[in-house]
Parts: structure tokens; C-alpha cells; sequence
């Protein structure tokens, strides 16, 4: 099946356009209503990290509902660590008395003792540089991959044109942070630089084929360039993320929290990241040569 990519070019960019103004949408509705735009991990904001070595296996829910009547905390992080008998517990910063009255509820209700449980302030200090180191690591990955492109391809419109389907694999990411207010840590970072690493491989494969296809289809036949090296690359690329995503689900599925709240943004990304390989990287590199020829 032949696909016209350049036809529907504004199409499948309007697509992704509209998918990151959805992730937008939640976010402004979220902040809106107080719940703020992420769900930040103190990691980002800053408050208190609890360990405790319950010794027994236990229900999240139940730590949970423990931690939200000694704490007051509405909206505490509870996730099993370890071999399963011990928690993590992330909260807002707690004063001195409410750190007590959590690990005086841990030792009753579990039995255990207090030198079972590890208290830990993260300062907002350190959550502002993790933000800061987060966004300079994302802006960091996409020059030195524009850098790379346009040297190996020997045109910066074809850098131009990666770079442009990376900014929207990385804002589709955020917006599933967004979404399904996934806990934005420090794996936030893994994740971003974990699907642009993807992306761009699915990205250089097709411009290999363009180049190729420039011998014998004319090196200023922009249109029939796009479409025939889209549609001779496009099955590799589909079956490649459909191997990659599938791993991925299974991950989401079967591992434990932690994991689960890595592979959600990771299989959104792959998705993500071949669509935006298959129709705008490529699709953005056919407006920037038809725009730049009309200028010429």
C-alpha cells in the first residue's frame, strides 16, 4: 500500500499539534484546580522521604490511607521497594512533630522499630537544580543531535526537520506526564532522553533512504523523494517500535510501580516517536526545501 505522505502533510502535523494542546489543556486545567500542572516528585519541589523495613508484605493503599491521617498529606507516593516487605514514602516537607506521628504510626501499626525507618528532607534547593539539569540535558540532546544530523547529511535543513519531530516526541512525553499525573522524578529525564535517542535513529533510517533515492528520482524532486522513501522504510519503522512498544507494555504491566511509572511515558514515546519519524520529520524537511527553493 502506497501512502502520500506529502499530501496530508498539514494533516498528520495538525494531528500532533492537536495532541500536544490536549496535554496542555490538562495541565492548565490542573493548576487550575490547585493540583498543579505535574505531579511533581519531592524530588522536583522539595518535602520528605520516608523508608521503613516493614518486615511483611503489606497493601499500598492501606500505607496510604496511614500516611494521609498521620500527615494530613492528601496526595502522598507509596510504593514497595526492595524484595516487597519495605516502602517509600514521599510527602510535602513535614514539620518535626508530623515526622513523629508517621513513624509512631509505622511502629504500631507493623510492629516494627523506629531504627527500621529512614527519614529524609529534600530541599527545594536541590529540587530547583534537578528542574534546571532536567531542561539543559533535554535542550543539550537536541543540539548536539541537530549538530550531528546536519554534518552527516551535509544540509541543515535535514537537522532542522529532526530536531522539529523531537520537540514534539518531548512535549508529547510531558503531556503524558500531564495526562495521567505520572510522578515526575528524576527518571523524567531517562524517559525524555530515552525516546529522542529512538526517535532519531526511526529519523536518520528515512533520510538514509532519501539520499539514496536522490540518484536516481532527481535531488530537487522533493515530493515524489518523501513519499517513496517514506513508504519503502515505513515498514521497518513500524515493526521496530512494535517490537520495542509490546516489550514496553510488558514492563508497564507485570513490573512493580517504579517501573510502571518509567514504561508509561517510555511506550507513549515510542508511539510517538514513530509517527513523528514517519510523517513530520519528513514532511518538514519537504516544506523547508519547497519554502526555501520559492525563495530562491
Amino acid at each position: 500500500m502506497f501512502i502520500n505522505v506529502v499530501k496530508h502533510r498539514y494533516v498528520y502535523i495538525a494531528i500532533s499539534v492537536i495532541v500536544i494542546l490536549i496535554g496542555i489543556g490538562f495541565m492548565v486545567f490542573n493548576a487550575a484546580n490547585g493540583n498543579g500542572a505535574f505531579n511533581y516528585d519531592v524530588q522536583f519541589v522539595g518535602g520528605t522521604s520516608v523508608e521503613a523495613n516493614l518486615g511483611q508484605t503489606f497493601d499500598n493503599d492501606e500505607i496510604t490511607q496511614l500516611v494521609v491521617d498521620a500527615t494530613g498529606d492528601e496526595a502522598p507516593q507509596v510504593q514497595k521497594i526492595g524484595d516487597g516487605n519495605s516502602v517509600a514514602i514521599k510527602t510535602q516537607k513535614l514539620d518535626d512533630e508530623t515526622r513523629t506521628a508517621l513513624s509512631d504510626a509505622l511502629v504500631e501499626k507493623y510492629g516494627i522499630t523506629e531504627d527500621s525507618i529512614s527519614i529524609q528532607e529534600v530541599s527545594a534547593t536541590l529540587s530547583k537544580e534537578m528542574q534546571q539539569n532536567a531542561l539543559i540535558s533535554i535542550v543539550l540532546a537536541c543540539v548536539a543531535m541537530l549538530i550531528y544530523v546536519s554534518i552527516r547529511f551535509r544540509e541543515f535543513k535535514t537537522g532542522a526537520s529532526c530536531i522539529i519531530a523531537l520537540i514534539s516526541d518531548s512535549l508529547v512525553v510531558v503531556c503524558t506526564y500531564a495526562i495521567f499525573r505520572v510522578p515526575m522524578d528524576s527518571a523524567f529525564i531517562a524517559a525524555v532522553l530515552t525516546v529522542l535517542g529512538y526517535s532519531i535513529n526511526s529519523s536518520v533510517v528515512i533520510f538514509d533512504r532519501i539520499r539514496e533515492n536522490k540518484k536516481t528520482l532527481g535531488r530537487t524532486n522533493y515530493a515524489e523523494l518523501v513519499n517513496h522513501s517514506v513508504n519503502q522504510t515505513m515498514r521497518r519503522s513500524i515493526f521496530t517500535s512494535a517490537t520495542v512498544f509490546f516489550t514496553v507494555i510488558c514492563l508497564y504491566i507485570f513490573g512493580v510501580q517504579s517501573v510502571r511509572e518509567f514504561a508509561l511515558p517510555i511506550a507513549v514515546g515510542v508511539v510517538a516517536g514513530a509517527y513523528s519519524s514517519i510523517f513530520i520529520s519528513a514532511n518538514c524537511w519537504y516544506i523547508l526545501c519547497t519554502a526555501f527553493g520559492k525563495k530562491k
